[in-house]
């Protein structure tokens, strides 16, 4: 039978500034390891820690754009556009322009604290 997922779960997210994330699926609000599916909504001048994730990230953005920083430079992920990033390369996120911006974020397995292994500060 299907499961209706009436409302997201609020999780705290890290960085230097307020950022909302939504998980309909995931460990959380659905009880479901296998993937975990988000909403995320990041005001202008957000950055977290940079992490080495256990998880597969698939990441597109749907308002605004995303920095995503890597061993050997950096993507700017625009509105339209995704990302994917692949368990133990190093990442770091950020949304640095104007307005900020609005994306989904789906890991393979579903994230966890334990799992993104995040730089520590």
């Amino acid at each position: 039978m299907p499961q209706l997922i009436a409302a997201p779960t609020i999780i705290q997210a890290a960085g230097n500034k307020p950022k909302q994330i939504e998980e309909y699926i995931g460990r959380l609000n659905s009880g479901e390891s296998e993937v975990s599916i988000a909403r995320m909504q990041s005001p202008q001048g957000w950055a977290e820690p940079g992490q080495r994730p256990e998880f597969r990230e698939y990441t597109v953005v749907l308002v605004g754009s995303l920095t995503v920083e890597h061993e050997t430079g950096e993507f700017k992920v625009e509105a339209g556009q995704a990302i994917v990033t692949q368990p133990g390369e190093w990442v770091r996120y950020s949304t640095p322009e104007k307005g900020g911006a609005e994306y989904l974020a789906v890991c393979l397995p579903a994230f966890s604290p334990d799992s993104v292994q995040r730089d520590s500060e």
